[in-house]
C-alpha cells in the first residue's frame, strides 16, 4: 500500500533546510528553536511509522512509494521500510532530535553550544541547515529501495559531516575533515563500480527485485567481485579495520553533535549495506568473502581494544572503541547465519545508543575543564560531579558489554553466530574468530575500566593538568567558560553538574539502553522475519 509518509519523513527536514535560504532574515531570530521543531516534526512522523508499522510483516516493504524517476535508465524513487530498517529510522530522528535539543538549550557561551551567536560568531544559521540536510541524507539511506538512490543518500551525508568538522571542529578540524572526505570518497568510488555491475549484469536497480532472484544471473566471479567492490565502500563508512584511519581524528576534532551523529547514525550506514544489499544480492559473494570479512572483524575488535588502552583522549578513546564494536557487527554479517546477522543489527542500534551517550558525555566533559585529556582531569569526578561521573560509569558499564544492558546482546549473538556459521562456511575457522573475539570483549571491559579509574575516581585535589607551559592544579585552568563561580575558600572554580538540557537529551537513550537490555525481544522479535529472508538463498 503506497504511503506518503516515507516521502514525508524526508520532505520535512529538505524544505526545513531550503526555508533557512529563503527567508534567512525572518528565521533568525528563530535559530534558536527552529531545528528543534523541524527535527521535532521528523521524530513525530518516525513514531507514527513505528505505531502504525505492521509486525506481523516485518520481512515485506511497507508505507511503499514506487515511482518512475528516470526512465531512460529504468531508474525508480523507491522508498519503504522494513523490521531492518524501521529501528535505524527511529534511531536518526531521536538522536538528531536530541542534538538539536542539546545546542538550542545549552549556555550561551559554553563550547558546545553553537545556536547562540558568542564572540566570533558561531554560524548558527549554517549550523541548523547543515543538520537538517544530514538528517535528509541519513533517513534517505535507510529508506531507498533502488540501488543509484540509495548511493545518492550515501553520498548526501557527507558534504553535511565534512562542514560539521570542518567549520565546528577543533584545533585540527582542518585535516581532519580532509582525510574523512578523502576516505569516504574514495570508498564510494569502489561501492559505485560495484553497484553498476551489479546493474549491468541483472538489467535492473531494484533493491527488492536483486534480493528476491538472490543473484540470479550473476555468475559466482561476478559476485565476488561485486561484493569486494560494494564491501570495500561500505567498510570505509563502517569503519572496519584497516580502514578506519579517518575515525579516531573525526571524532576528536568534530563538535559533540557531530561526534553523536557520526558515532550514532553514519557508521550504521555502513553495516546497513551489508544486510541490505551485499549478502542478499550476491550471496555467493557473500559466502566467498565471509571468511576475509570475519578474519578482519576480529582483528578489528582486538585492535580497537588494544588502541583504546593506550590512548589519553578521553573522545578518541570513544572512537576507537568504535573500531572494536563494529567489529563485533561485522563478525555478526560474516556468520551467515539468523543469530550472527541478528546480533549485528542489535548491536547497530545499542552502539547508536551507547556510543551517542558516551559523545554527549565526553564533549560535556571537555566543555567543563576546557581538555579530554584522562590525565589532565585527574579523576574524583564522582566527588565533584557526581551525577555527570554517574552517567559515565553507567555509559561505559553498556558498552562493555554488561547483561541487562543493550551493549550485551548485540555481542553474545554475534559471537554465538560465529559459533555455528551458515553458508557452508569452515566452522573451526570461525570458532577461533570467535576466541579472538570474546578476548576483545575482555579487553573492552579492560579498556573502559581504566578509563573510569583516571575520570571518575581518586582524589581531585592531587589532579594536576599538563600544558604547554607547565604543570598546574585542574581546578585553575584558564580554559574553563569564563562564567563558572568561584569557590572562595580553596580558590578553585565550581564546575555545574549535570544541567536540565543535558538530561532532557540524556535520559531517552539511557531509558532505551536499559528497556533494550532488558527486553531485547522488543527488537529481535522485529528483525527476526527480515533476517531470515534476506539470507534464503543461504538456508
Amino acid at each position: 500500500m503506497t504511503s506518503l509518509l516515507p516521502v514525508a519523513l524526508l520532505a520535512v527536514p529538505l524544505l526545513g533546510a531550503l526555508l533557512l535560504l529563503v527567508a534567512p532574515t525572518a528565521l533568525r531570530p528563530w535559530l534558536r528553536v527552529y531545528g528543534l521543531v523541524v527535527s521535532g516534526v521528523t521524530l513525530v512522523l518516525a513514531v507514527v511509522m513505528v505505531a502504525t508499522f505492521d509486525y506481523g510483516q516485518a520481512a515485506r516493504p511497507q508505507f511503499a512509494v514506487d515511482r518512475e524517476w528516470i526512465s531512460g535508465l529504468g531508474l525508480h524513487f523507491h522508498l519503504a521500510v522494513d523490521g531492518i530498517s524501521l529501528p535505524l529510522i527511529a534511531l536518526t530522528a531521536l538522536l538528531t532530535f536530541l542534538c538539536f535539543g542539546y545546542l538550542s538549550w545549552g549556555d550561551a557561551r559554553g563550547p558546545g553550544q553553537l545556536l547562540r551567536p558568542r564572540a566570533g560568531g558561531s554560524r548558527p544559521r549554517a549550523m541548523v541547515f547543515t543538520l537538517l540536510v544530514l538528517e535528509v541524507g541519513m533517513i534517505g539511506t535507510f529508506l531507498a529501495l533502488d540501488l543509484l538512490l540509495f548511493f545518492v543518500f550515501f553520498e548526501i551525508v557527507l558534504f553535511p559531516m565534512y562542514f560539521l568538522i570542518a567549520i565546528w571542529g577543533g584545533k585540527g578540524r582542518r585535516g581532519a575533515s580532509i582525510k574523512f572526505i578523502l576516505y569516504t570518497l574514495l570508498g564510494s568510488v569502489v561501492m559505485l563500480l560495484g553497484l553498476l555491475l551489479v546493474w549491468a549484469r541483472t538489467g535492473t536497480l531494484d533493491i527488492v527485485a536483486l534480493g528476491q532472484a538472490h543473484g540470479a544471473g550473476m555468475p559466482r566471479a561476478v559476485q565476488i567481485l561485486a561484493f569486494v567492490a560494494i564491501g570495500i565502500g561500505l567498510a570505509v563508512k563502517t569503519p572496519m579495520w584497516p580502514l578506519h584511519t579517518w575515525l579516531p581524528d573525526a571524532h576528536t576534532e568534530a563538535p559533540t553533535v557531530g561526534s553523536v551523529l557520526l558515532a550514532g547514525v553514519l557508521l550504521k550506514m555502513g553495516t546497513y549495506g551489508f544486510a541490505r544489499i551485499a549478502i542478499p544480492v550476491l550471496p555467493e559473494g557473500a559466502v566467498a568473502a565471509a571468511p576475509w570479512l570475519g578474519a578482519f572483524a576480529v582483528v578489528g575488535i582486538v585492535y580497537g581494544a588494544l588502541a583504546c588502552l593506550a590512548q589519553r583522549d578521553l573522545k578518541r578513546m570513544i572512537a576507537y572503541s568504535s573500531v572494536g564494536h563494529m567489529g563485533f557487527v561485522l563478525l555478526g554479517f560474516a556468520s551467515l547465519t539468523t543469530v550472527g546477522v541478528n546480533g549485528a543489527l542489535f548491536a547497530n542500534v545499542a552502539h547508536g545508543l551507547i556510543t551517542g551517550l558516551l559523545f554527549f558525555l565526553a564533549g560535556a566533559i571537555k566543555e567543563r575543564y576546557g581538555t579530554a585529556d584522562m590525565r589532565a582531569l585527574g579523576g574524583g569526578m564522582l566527588a565533584t560531579l557526581p551525577h555527570l561521573g554517574s552517567v559515565l560509569t553507567f555509559a561505559a558499564i553498556a558498552s562493555l558489554g554488561v547483561p541487562g544492558l543493550a551493549g550485551f546482546w548485540g555481542e553474545m549473538l554475534s559471537l554465538f553466530g560465529a559459533f555455528e556459521p551458515g553458508g557452508g562456511l569452515p566452522r573451526g575457522l570461525f570458532l577461533t574468530f570467535m576466541v579472538i573475539g570474546g578476548l576483545g570483549a575482555v579487553l573492552t571491559a579492560a579498556y573502559f575500566l581504566v578509563m573510569l579509574s583516571r575520570v571518575t575516581h581518586g582524589l581531585p585535589e592531587r589532579a594536576l593538568a599538563v600544558s604547554a607551559g607547565g604543570s598546574h592544579p585542574v581546578s585553575d585552568t584558564s580554559e574553563w567558560p569564563d562564567e563558572q563561580p568561584i569557590d572562595g575558600r580553596r580558590g578553585r572554580r565550581v564546575l555545574p553538574d549535570i544541567q536540565g538540557y543535558e538530561w532532557a537529551a540524556w535520559v531517552p537513550l539511557i531509558v532505551l539502553i536499559l528497556l533494550f537490555g532488558l527486553w531485547p525481544k522488543l527488537l529481535l522479535s522485529l528483525t527476526t522475519p527480515a533476517v531470515q529472508t534476506l539470507l534464503g538463498a543461504l538456508s
